[in-house]
């Protein structure tokens, strides 16, 4: 019931930082291609079985924040370690695919997508729903909020 009322929230700030979003569309472009870019690289990392090149698209640093199901975890280091305790081998990482829904700029140098992740694997195929928000930290477009929702 948190978890659903954070996700609630979260969504809402979201969407009201968006109705605002009408800067630097002109950049907009070159800027969505290159965050989507990182994103197949993280799907391409994934399906190669390599955590820690999936990551690579998210912000090195404690102040990372991913929403899951167990409620907020901090830091990339920590998100790491849950996604090698939670996906220990090629067979329960199975084989992921993003649909973007949407990418649309929040300022300058940050983004905020929608979309969905399917994993296929061998014995079921869990799927769910995603929000990022990106910023474009020296030079590169990372992860820095995460919330991702199974169905």
């Amino acid at each position: 019931m948190i978890i659903s009322k954070l996700c609630l929230i979260s969504g809402l700030v979201l969407l009201s930082l968006l109705s605002c979003s009408t800067l630097h569309q002109a950049q907009a472009p070159s800027e969505r291609s290159t965050i989507r870019q990182v994103m197949s690289a993280q799907e391409n990392a994934w399906n190669r079985g390599d955590l820690e090149g999936f990551m690579q698209g998210y912000w090195k640093s404690d102040k990372l924040k991913f929403i899951g199901r167990n409620g907020i975890r901090y830091g990339w280091d920590n998100t790491l370690k849950a996604y090698k305790k939670g996906y220990p081998d090629r067979a329960t990482m199975g084989k992921l695919h993003f649909e973007i829904e949407s990418l649309e700029p929040l300022g300058k140098n940050s983004y905020f997508m929608v979309g969905q992740y399917k994993l296929l694997r061998s014995h079921d195929q869990p799927s769910g729903y995603f929000t990022l928000v990106w910023k474009k930290i020296d030079g590169h477009w990372k992860i820095i909020s995460d919330m991702t929702c199974g169905k």
